[in-house]
């Protein structure tokens, strides 16, 4: 069903966060704030023998996969098992601020989908999230996409939309993702990608899962007694991708900060969240959005990147940050309006600004 463009604003009502810095959205916003690093030598070593540098939830702390999911036919990969886990995690969190989940409509978005590397996400995977958590979301309305860092915003504008034409007063917003996946380091090893002795210019891989709950009534923040409002988001792609043959030009990102800040009535950005991971390919486009869109953004406007905390989470970057964003700015120690934005590795661009009231 083709819905309108959203033109209104939501309201953050709650969220949810799993990452290797914490199984709370404020254990991992505390860990963030204090510079903690979950970087750490892996049991993974990438070509040149040299252990790779990742991020990851400690296994003890990930919880048992539900029996009858473990006797599901296809089986499983442990990538796949992994998600469900650290999805369970996340919506724990999220279940013990609104409990009632149940008959809510989840957007969720997983790992991207890599040219020439089949790991697609399996399509049982959100009953398995369902099973797993015993929550049961609004089924003919949950949908996934395999869209990486970038997909939730495409899941923020289809939730939106959703709310905005009446169908439904509350959604949930979430992405998880793992870079725990063998065939999937070996090809960025090849590249010589992942952080490693004598690689530098690389990022760590990550895991996390993020959810938020989102209202299209005015609600407060956690009963905090305040208002974070997120605006209808900007999407676009850049043709110059990482996997294209095109030049790599920024345009994508810049159409994205321009559309996203278009659907706004706010002042100047202050705070920029970004997906930066490391790795210097994607700084370009960070400077062409923000040169482009100069006069809707600070001059003395700061970057959140809290990849330089817990690794790059692929396609929980979004959710994950706008439940940061929400709690630092709640606590003043973010300025607001920010705008919050993902670049996938592939075409994807998106951004949404955030804001308190």
């Amino acid at each position: 069903m083709s819905l309108p463009a959203p033109t209104k604003p939501v309201y953050l009502k709650a969220c949810g966060i799993a990452t290797s810095l914490g199984l709370t959205a404020e254990e991992t916003a505390a860990a963030v704030r204090a510079g903690v690093s979950s970087y750490a030598e892996s049991s993974v070593y990438n070509k040149q023998s040299n252990p790779m540098i990742m991020s990851l939830v400690p296994e003890d702390l990930l919880p048992p996969l539900d029996k009858k999911i473990e006797k599901t036919l296809p089986r499983l990969t442990s990538k796949q098992s992994r998600i469900v886990k650290l999805a369970n995690l996340a919506l724990d969190d999220l279940a013990n601020k609104h409990q009632k989940l149940a008959g809510i409509p989840l957007l969720l978005t997983s790992s991207e989908i890599i040219p020439g590397l089949d790991n697609s996400c399996h399509p049982q995977l959100l009953q398995f999230i369902s099973q797993q958590t015993s929550i049961e979301f609004h089924q003919s309305h949950s949908t996934i996409i395999a869209g990486g860092r970038a997909g939730a915003l495409s899941s923020l504008h289809n939730a939106m939309a959703y709310m905005e034409a009446g169908h439904s007063t509350l959604t949930i917003v979430g992405g998880v993702d793992t870079y725990l996946d063998l065939r999937l380091l070996s090809n960025l090893d090849e590249d010589e990608r992942i952080l490693a002795d004598s690689i530098m210019d690389a990022f760590v891989p990550g895991e996390g899962a993020g959810f938020i709950l989102l209202s299209s009534t005015p609600v407060n923040f956690q009963d905090s007694g305040k208002q974070i409002l997120i605006y209808p988001p900007g999407i676009s792609v850049e043709p110059g991708h990482r996997y294209s043959d095109q030049p790599y030009k920024g345009d994508g990102l810049a159409q994205a900060f321009n559309l996203a800040i278009s659907n706004t009535n706010l002042p100047q950005i202050k705070t920029v969240c970004s997906s930066l991971n490391g790795e210097n390919f994607s700084a370009k486009e960070l400077g062409v959005a923000t040169t482009r869109n100069n006069k809707q953004i600070d001059p003395d406007y700061t970057i959140f990147h809290p990849a330089d905390c817990f690794g790059d989470i692929g396609a929980a970057h979004f959710p994950v940050s706008t439940g940061l964003i929400a709690i630092g700015l709640l606590n003043n120690y973010l300025d607001g309006p920010s705008i919050n934005y993902a670049s996938s590795e592939t075409d994807y661009r998106g951004a949404a600004c955030i804001s308190i009231n």
